[in-house]
């Protein structure tokens, strides 16, 4: 999903009706939490109270909740200085020290990359595949490895982000459907992840979850060029997506096709259509999907709905975006203007604009 405020996205006709049920569907293993921007909210005073409105730390509020993964981004070189490599293993030390298993999202970026853009870093501009290929291998594993030293190996890692038409473009972009030097970058992302830790699992993920043509067409592409991932990872917005109906038949399409587990690596809900900064909130309906009002209860009811589909599928986890994204100044979306941005997002987050976790909201096994 593109994580800017001019997204503009049609709303598609929803239904959060659940799924057809299936056999003994399997048990939510990976039960995540996006927090990426958590670091710098703590740094700028947002405090953190848990249901009954006692402060407390996130992650344990979090856990509470039933979050055991921590999914943290990094970026090459932004400019904001957050979600850099320092920045990422402050917040893996602190996900860790609270008993959290983490996964790491590579953007290969030094800004947002999502379906829309995949801007290669500054510092890898002008080289060729043959370049890349190397860089996304060291970076990969100088990332994998600082981790592991400091006792804080990924559980999992991302080869990209939401890359449905590849990464670093225009060299990784999936042309006149060649998915060659793609696979050449996701392999090396792949191989520096195991040369690091065999037991980390690498992801593959696709804002997908709403295509199954398009799904079909990736990952039968990336396939057929050899490329070797362990997870296959979607995103799923209701709002953008579709219905759990069709979710369900993606996650089962795709699991069954290409052998891999299958996660939800970032969703959302409303709690509110209010907005408590100065920029636009990016989900501004009072119902977004199936009349499911954009309240504590709505966002819970609707959150548990991806969950139980999900598993009903045959999914392994499910993946929350950004819950601790409250709108504390500072901490904009602009990685170039992160002081004065604003957030867009705010009304998507578990914690409202005092910082209290929704109560009603439950990651479930």
């Amino acid at each position: 999903m593109r994580k800017l405020p001019l997204l503009v996205a049609a709303v598609l006709a929803v239904t959060l009706s659940p799924a057809p049920a299936q056999a003994r569907p399997q048990g939510l293993t990976m039960r995540g939490a996006d927090v990426s921007t958590l670091q710098r909210s703590q740094e700028l005073g947002q405090k953190f109270y848990d249901a009954r409105g006692r402060r407390d730390n996130p992650y344990d509020i979090l856990e509470q909740a039933g979050v055991n993964y921590v999914r943290l981004r990094i970026w090459n070189d932004p400019a904001s200085g957050y979600s850099n490599k320092e920045k990422v293993l402050q917040q893996a030390r602190a996900a860790k020290a609270r008993g959290m298993k983490l996964l790491i999202d590579f953007h290969y970026s030094d800004t947002w990359a999502d379906p829309g853009k995949q801007f290669i870093p500054k510092a890898w501009e002008g080289h060729s595949l043959a370049q890349l290929e190397k860089d996304v291998y060291d970076y990969t594993y100088d990332v994998c490895a600082s981790l592991k030293k400091q006792g804080t190996t990924p559980d999992s890692v991302q080869i990209g982000n939401e890359i449905n038409v590849g990464m670093l473009w225009p060299t990784g972009h999936v042309t006149n459907s060649d998915f060659g030097p793609l696979a050449r970058l996701l392999n090396a992302g792949y191989g520096a992840t195991k040369a690091c830790s065999r037991k980390t699992q690498v992801m593959v993920h696709t804002a997908l979850a709403g295509n199954i043509e398009a799904a079909h067409w990736f990952y039968a592409g990336i396939t057929a060029a050899g490329t070797k991932w362990d997870i296959t990872a979607l995103s799923y917005y209701c709002m953008w997506h579709g219905s759990l109906a069709n979710l369900a038949t993606v996650i089962g399409d795709v699991k069954t096709r290409y052998g891999k587990p299958v996660v939800i690596a970032e969703t959302a809900y409303p709690y509110t259509t209010e907005n408590y900064d100065h920029l636009e909130n990016i989900m501004l309906s009072a119902a977004p999907c199936d009349g499911i009002p954009a309240t504590r209860q709505g966002q819970a009811q609707a959150f548990t709905a991806v969950q139980d589909t999900a598993r009903t599928a045959g999914a392994i986890g499910v993946f929350y975006w950004e819950p601790t994204w409250t709108a504390v100044d500072g901490n904009g979306w602009d990685t170039e203007d992160i002081e004065n941005s604003g957030n867009a997002w705010e009304n998507m987050a578990t914690f409202d604009d005092g910082g209290r976790v929704n109560p009603y909201i439950r990651w479930r096994r």
